[in-house]
């Protein structure tokens, strides 16, 4: 599921575009919902933005770049670990019937290959049932973390805007043909900038370093990029 918001930092001064939240396997579109007990909007915030200067920002990539949004990151895929493994036994019990029926259908009577079919047909519309449930919770409260965390970064990224005399900053979270950016040269993105101070206001600790450079991590470790993060559960 790709989702995606619309929200102004500042009217005429700030532009936030679009925020994509790709997801394997699915590709319709709904609004990002607002964090529980705060509105769709940014809070108002009062400007003097007057600069001519453009810049670009990642917001998801500073979002889940945020030392923040990686710890809630971290936590919720921990919080869907259960129900992965949960699925991926379930798919794995599906195979194995079908490399059954496949196996011993020259062996099986009519009827004992319709009931294993029917078991199957059974089972895999459950699957596919719940791993959607799944995915869609887990989007869900992605979103609100997404939401959260904005909510809070907005006002830095206008601050950022009024000190460095910023006119304009453009999101380059959804890459063009899909977003409204073709290019944005490397010298404009102030998406580091904003993520360290944020991490700065936030107070929140950075997450734990991997243990050796094999690429592994500790429990409760993770170090996701401005391009990517964590994904659903899957089958």
């Amino acid at each position: 599921m790709k989702l995606k918001f619309v929200c102004s930092l500042a009217a005429g001064a700030v532009l936030v575009p679009a925020m994509a939240l790709a997801q394997a396997g699915t590709s319709s579109s709904a609004p990002l919902p607002a964090a529980p007990g705060t509105p769709n909007d940014p809070p108002a915030m009062a400007t003097n933005v007057g600069g001519s200067k453009i810049a670009a920002i990642n917001i998801e990539g500073a979002i889940f770049a945020s030392n923040e949004g990686q710890r809630d990151m971290d936590a919720l895929q921990k919080k869907f670990e259960p129900k992965s493994t949960e699925l991926k036994s379930r798919n794995e019990e599906i195979q194995t019937l079908k490399k059954q029926l496949t196996s011993q259908t020259d062996k099986l009577s009519d009827d004992a290959k319709a009931n294993l079919q029917q078991q199957i047909d059974q089972k895999q519309k459950q699957l596919d049932r719940d791993a959607q449930d799944a995915r869609e919770d887990f989007q869900t409260q992605q979103n609100e973390i997404g939401q959260r965390i904005l909510q809070k970064m907005a006002p830095i990224i206008l601050k950022y805007a009024n000190e460095n005399s910023l006119g304009v900053i453009i999101d380059t979270s959804n890459p063009w043909p899909q977003g409204q950016v073709v290019w944005a040269s490397p010298s404009v993105d102030i998406t580091k900038a904003v993520v360290e101070a944020y991490n700065t206001q936030s107070g929140v600790a950075p997450p734990p370093k991997p243990a050796s450079s094999t690429g592994t991590r500790p429990a409760g470790g993770a170090t996701h990029s401005t391009a990517t993060r964590p994904s659903p559960p899957t089958k």
